[in-house]
């Protein structure tokens, strides 16, 4: 047992505090420059004093920047990647720890491997996959003789083409896999004793009433925290939605930052940028308060 001193919870707690204000300035200087006017946020030092025209500020941001259906944009893109990294996470772990098969290690191991391929590694096929989705498929046609046997035959050329690009689906669909979700998951399955797959299987329980009657009401923080940190690490992305979505229908909100960015030869009302920020970062971090009690229990609870 590790003995516990004034001295040194002085210590901790001092470089707690220290840590907190380093992370917290940051916020603390967005916040206080979007209630500046153009004038008096360009001045060297900033005044550290909040001033009065915040709401001026925000509503220029939302207007330029079309932050209405842009934040819909990216409350859809968001939700819907972590809601698929949840699920498809869930069913992989369910079916590589209660399934008996050959290779069901190595399945594991290659799915675990992918997080050393960030998405700015693989962005050039993904972007490929996204182009033409059905490429991979169109590549076996071609490799096996079919195309070739079906244009002798019938004159007809086979050419598998679905278009992801400007798209939901192509937001979406190529992020929704992820190795993190899978090794949460598996390691909670596995602590659940085998005696309870043993006595659903008695009562009668398929895998399928097993999986949503019994792993999911059990794993539900575990489903929470995830579905969290997915939602906000999808809130951020950038790089993806800026190179799949060149149609500014299907923008989202963290690209159009760019859009409040002072130009070299124009305005440097940096105030009107930091209010867009304040607008763009609410949404994740309205989410982050409402989900730290099931978000906090469920990566450091242990009862089952």
């Amino acid at each position: 047992m590790v003995e516990r001193t004034p001295l040194f919870d002085a210590i901790c707690q001092a470089i707690l505090l220290i840590g907190l204000l380093v992370a917290l300035l940051p916020f603390a200087i967005v916040i206080i420059a979007a209630t500046h006017d153009i004038r008096t946020v360009n001045i060297v030092p900033m005044p550290l004093m909040p001033g009065h025209d915040l709401m001026a500020n925000l509503h220029e941001a939302w207007v330029r920047a079309d932050l209405g259906s842009k934040l819909f944009n990216s409350i859809l893109f968001a939700t819907s990647v972590a809601a698929g990294k949840v699920i498809l996470s869930a069913m992989a772990a369910f079916s590589i720890v209660y399934f008996r098969f050959p290779g069901r290690s190595l399945l594991f191991w290659a799915i675990f491997i992918t997080l050393m391929l960030p998405l700015e590694v693989r962005i050039v096929p993904t972007y490929a996959v996204a182009a033409n989705a059905l490429a991979p498929f169109q590549a076996i046609l071609d490799l096996t003789g079919i195309t070739w046997l079906v244009r002798t035959v019938s004159g007809l050329q086979v050419t598998l083409q679905w278009g992801l690009l400007n798209s939901y689906p192509g937001l979406v669909l190529p992020l929704v896999a992820t190795a993190t979700g899978t090794f949460l998951y598996r390691q909670f399955f596995l602590t659940i004793p085998d005696e309870l797959a043993e006595a659903a299987k008695m009562d009668g329980s398929g895998p399928v009433r097993f999986f949503f009657d019994m792993l999911l009401p059990l794993s539900r923080p575990n489903m929470i925290a995830l579905f969290t940190i997915m939602f906000v690490w999808a809130w951020n992305q950038y790089l993806w939605p800026l190179l799949v979505t060149t149609d500014p229908k299907f923008g989202i909100a963290v690209t159009q930052l760019k859009l409040l960015i002072p130009s070299e030869f124009g305005l440097p009302d940096w105030n009107v940028a930091m209010a867009g920020t304040l607008i763009i970062m609410a949404p994740p971090l309205v989410v982050v308060i409402l989900m730290q009690r099931w978000f906090v229990r469920g990566l450091i609870s242990t009862e089952k």
